[in-house]
C-alpha cells in the first residue's frame, strides 16, 4: 500500500486491487485502524462511500456498525448532534462551540458523505440488487440487522413498482415484511433462522402462494418469491 489509510484499503479492497490471498489479511488491517481511531472514521469524499461496505464484505459488520452509531467527531453523528438535517461537506463543518470551521468553504447541504445510505439501504435495511438482472427484475433482500438497532425500514421505486423491506426486533423474534412489485421476483435471506421456525402470515413456511423456494443455508434460511406482500416471522432470535 503507498498510503497507510482507511480510504486506501476500502479503495483498493473495494475494487480487488490487492494481490490474491491478501484480502483477508488487509480488510483485517483496515478493521484494526478503525478501532485505533475509536470507531471513528478517517475518509473523505472518495473512500467514505466504501468504507462501511468493505467491512461488511469482509466480515466486519460489528466495526461497519460501531462506526454508524460514532456519534463525536469525526462521524455522521456528530452532524446531527449538531442540529444537522443535511449531510455536511466537512465533518465538523459546525464546531462544538458553534464556530465555522471553513467559513469560505462550508457547504451544509452536500451529497458526498451521505453516500452511507447505499449501507444503510442494502445491508441494513436489506435492498440489494441483483448485479446478473439489472434493474431490480430480480431483488435482493437480506437484511443484516446489528449495532442495536431494533427496527429499519426502506422503500425504492423501481421501474416495476416499489420494492420494501421493514424489519423489526420484538421480544426476542424477528419480523420481516416484504414488498415485491409486479413482474419481478426476490430473494429473501432471513438471518439467524432455522426453517422449521420461520412461518409467513403466521403460518409454517411452505411453497406456495407467492413463495416457490424455502431452504436452510447455513444459519440463514433462503426464501424464493415472487411478486406480493410476505410477512416472515421467527423466535429465538441470537443478535450477533
Amino acid at each position: 500500500m503507498a498510503s497507510n489509510t482507511q480510504t486506501a484499503y476500502a479503495l483498493a479492497l473495494s475494487f480487488g486491487l490487492m494481490p490474491e490471498g491478501q484480502e483477508a489479511q488487509d480488510a483485517a488491517r483496515l478493521a484494526q485502524d478503525v478501532r485505533a481511531f475509536r470507531n471513528h472514521l478517517t475518509t473523505g469524499f472518495l473512500g467514505t462511500p466504501l468504507l462501511t461496505r468493505s467491512l461488511t464484505d469482509y466480515g466486519y459488520l460489528d466495526v461497519a456498525y460501531d462506526l454508524l452509531n460514532q456519534d463525536t467527531y469525526p462521524s455522521w453523528l456528530y452532524p446531527v448532534k449538531m442540529g444537522a438535517t443535511t449531510i455536511w461537506e466537512r465533518w465538523d463543518g459546525i464546531k462544538p462551540n458553534g464556530s465555522f470551521q471553513d467559513a469560505g468553504m462550508n457547504s451544509f447541504n452536500h451529497y458526498a458523505y451521505g453516500a452511507v445510505g447505499d449501507w444503510l439501504y442494502r445491508v441494513v435495511a436489506g435492498l440489494d440488487a441483483d448485479p446478473e438482472a439489472p434493474g431490480y427484475k430480480h431483488v435482493r433482500i437480506q437484511p443484516r440487522p446489528g449495532g442495536g438497532l431494533t427496527y429499519a425500514r426502506a422503500t425504492l421505486h423501481t421501474m416495476y413498482g416499489p420494492v420494501a423491506s421493514a424489519w423489526e426486533l420484538v421480544d426476542g423474534s424477528f419480523h420481516l415484511d416484504v414488498s415485491v412489485p409486479p413482474n419481478a421476483h426476490a430473494t429473501v435471506r432471513l438471518p439467524h433462522a432455522t426453517l422449521a421456525q420461520v412461518t409467513e402470515r403466521g403460518r409454517a413456511l411452505r411453497v406456495g402462494d407467492g413463495v416457490r423456494r424455502a431452504v436452510q443455508e447455513g444459519e440463514s434460511v433462503i426464501v424464493e418469491v415472487g411478486s406480493g406482500q410476505y410477512r416472515f416471522a421467527y423466535g429465538a432470535w441470537d443478535s450477533p
